[in-house]
């Protein structure tokens, strides 16, 4: 099934890329919860994240905790809080947050309207890394 996020991955949706690899693609949440809100996908079509094969699963977190680094080198804050929903998009992904309370990462929060300007600055900062 196509989805926004395999439409990011072909190049046909432009993105905020924050870091990628073979298998990875992390980028801005362009509706995030607070500046520095970044999604890591994994290249493959996969809908649930527990059904990624195990070894995947465990470098999509890798993967992630790398990426965390630079967000929290980038955005002081007290920690990377680590989300999973899955109900958004049909395409496994997790949600890295700068959090420095647990209301930080309350989805029923207001999202941040962003223009493009600061999203490409928020990326170049995290980027610069």
């Amino acid at each position: 099934m196509e989805t926004i996020f395999s439409k990011i991955i072909k190049g046909e949706i432009p993105c905020y890329k924050i870091a990628e690899n073979e298998e990875f693609l992390a980028f801005l949440d362009i509706q995030p919860l607070v500046k520095g809100h970044v999604l890591v996908i994994p290249k493959i079509n996969v809908d649930y994240i527990f059904d990624l094969e195990d070894d995947l699963l465990a470098k999509m977190i890798l993967f992630s905790k790398q990426v965390s680094r630079k967000i929290k080198n980038t955005f002081p804050c007290k920690k990377i809080g680590v989300t999973v929903i899955g109900l958004e998009v049909p395409h496994a992904h997790i949600h890295l947050i700068p959090i420095n309370s647990m209301n930080d990462m309350n989805f029923a929060n207001d999202k941040l309207k962003l223009s493009k300007e600061e999203l490409e600055e928020i990326a170049k900062l995290i980027n610069e890394l």
